[in-house]
């Protein structure tokens, strides 16, 4: 396993440059890092490329020329000032930032706070099946599906959450026959999108949702020992009701004629500590249910994960071992055959090889906080985003912005809207400012707000920050060392496929 230090970033410019002899006019705006013996450089336009120290002072000092090699190499990754076509490097930018121009585009409508899965670091603060108190009603699942077709953006993704949102199944089935009613005079790119553990799925319901054309997540935390140990369900086993209707779909999707790489049931795993020492056994649990990707998710601070943190919680440095283990052994099953890929990397590498903004809300800049998505709570209230309303589930609501008696003109210019993405702006922050990842990072003013009190953040200390830093050093590390096979197999990562089968009809239905 790679063992190069995640922070290493302690080189001063001065160290390699004569800051004396500093040419201002040579290169564009550059932020550097120390990666393996090199420097990883990049630009505000998302280029980048690795130096050598001596190759590092002739970029700063302005001591390259036509025809050197090095001139060349510069100049076709854009760092030479006076060799970039401004127009085109405009077009391309705003091509990248093309979401600053719509409105949220995700609307994760929380269905009820009910769940019959008692998950050990649940982040949605679920209460018991008896709650139905705690149900979304016809009435506000309407008025909020109303506020969601209000956004400016051209497409939009209603998300049903919970709780375990199958529990209210009648609201779910209103909320996308009234979208799809809605849309046929609003003619957008309509999809829905249920996050569920399949518990409560029936032959029935199954049939709805994929007459309807509804993309199913669910959640698979490894091997059947771990996932039932961490979602404990007192019905049965949930590793092999989940897992069995997760084959059943799939199996339906290939009846249907659909690409079975690009449409499959998505799983995510949530990573604790006894899951800390078993990387390839989630890989190749993984694989073998027929997974063309994992989503490596770190345990965040919201919901009952807060209360267990002593019991389930890990530091940094230890989540990054288990990373780099699993992403290196994913590596590996690639080059024996075995497509597979991990989403973290998938769309940082989209970012800086690929050269397309995936819109993944939690790594732009701003940030997908109000902006991106809108959280929406049973009682109406609508929040910054799905973290947000499990703030909220906790007790605090600093990031409620309205509700459904507001409109949309007031969600999105209020105070706490501005602050947020003010917050979640990359530019406002001084070591963002300074990073040679800034180009492709971003933040949740969510997660500063519970792990620093602060919907700023301070990176100097910030676990989000030493997350993403550490990922992209391992990818810098990677493409620094990497050989045609691996850039290949990177290359396929960043393919971007729309799933367009989950898109509704537009027009009259």
């Amino acid at each position: 396993m790679i063992t190069f230090a995640a922070g290493a970033n302690s080189i001063d410019l001065a160290d390699v440059v004569r800051l004396r002899k500093v040419d201002p006019n040579f290169a564009v705006p550059f932020n550097f890092r120390a990666v393996d013996g090199a420097f990883f450089v990049s630009n505000p336009l998302g280029d980048w490329i690795v130096l050598q120290p001596d190759e590092l002072r002739r970029l700063a000092e302005g001591d390259a020329t036509p025809g050197d090699g090095l001139y060349e190499r510069l100049k076709e990754r854009n760092f030479i000032a006076a060799e970039i076509d401004k127009a085109a490097q405009a077009t391309r930018w705003a091509g990248k930032h093309r979401f600053l121009h719509y409105g949220p585009t995700l609307h994760a409508f929380v269905l009820t706070g009910r769940c019959n899965f008692g998950c050990t670091y649940c982040h949605s603060s679920i209460v018991g099946m008896h709650r139905k108190d705690t149900d979304m009603s016809i009435e506000v699942a309407e008025r909020a599906v109303d506020m969601a077709f209000r956004t400016t953006s051209p497409g939009l993704t209603i998300e049903f959450q919970g709780g375990e949102p199958l529990a209210n199944w009648e609201v779910l089935q209103h909320i996308v026959e009234y979208a799809r009613q809605t849309n046929a005079l609003a003619g957008k790119a309509l999809s829905f999108s249920l996050v569920s553990n399949l518990t409560l799925l029936d032959d029935e319901k199954l049939e709805y949702l994929i007459d309807r054309r509804v993309q199913i997540c669910t959640s698979i935390d490894g091997p059947e020992d771990a996932h039932n140990a961490q979602r404990p369900w007192k019905d049965g086993n949930g590793f092999q009701t989940t897992t069995g209707w997760m084959k059943t779909i799939n199996e339906r999707y290939v009846a249907q004629g659909l690409d079975p790489n690009l449409y499959r049931v998505e799983a995510l795993p949530t990573i604790t500590r006894p899951l800390l020492g078993r990387a390839k056994d989630i890989v190749d649990t993984f694989v073998g249910l027929g997974c063309r990707a994992l989503f490596l998710r770190k345990l965040d601070p919201f919901g009952f994960a807060a209360r267990s943190v002593r019991q389930l919680g890990y530091s940094m440095d230890d989540f990054m071992r288990f990373y780099m283990e699993a992403v290196e052994y994913i590596i590996e099953l690639n080059k024996q055959g075995v497509q597979v890929m991990e989403r973290n990397a998938a769309i940082m590498l989209s970012k800086m090889i690929a050269d397309y903004e995936p819109n993944y809300l939690d790594l732009r800049t701003p940030g997908g906080a109000v902006i991106g998505q809108l959280g929406y709570h049973p009682d109406g209230t609508i929040f910054s985003s799905d973290e947000g309303r499990m703030v909220a589930a906790m007790g605090d609501n600093a990031f409620m912005i309205g509700s459904l008696d507001n409109t949309y003109e007031e969600l999105m210019t209020n105070a706490t809207t501005r602050a947020l993405v003010i917050a979640s702006t990359n530019e406002t922050q001084p070591d963002c400012v300074s990073c040679a990842y800034k180009p492709y990072c971003g933040q949740q003013p969510e997660y500063n707000y519970k792990t620093q009190g602060t919907i700023g953040g301070r990176m100097r200390d910030s676990t989000w920050c030493r997350k993403h830093k550490s990922i992209f050093d391992f990818l810098a590390y990677r493409l620094k060392n990497a050989d045609a096979e691996e850039m290949e197999m990177f290359r396929r990562w960043t393919t971007n496929r729309p799933q367009e089968h989950f898109l509704q009809e537009r027009g009259p239905i």
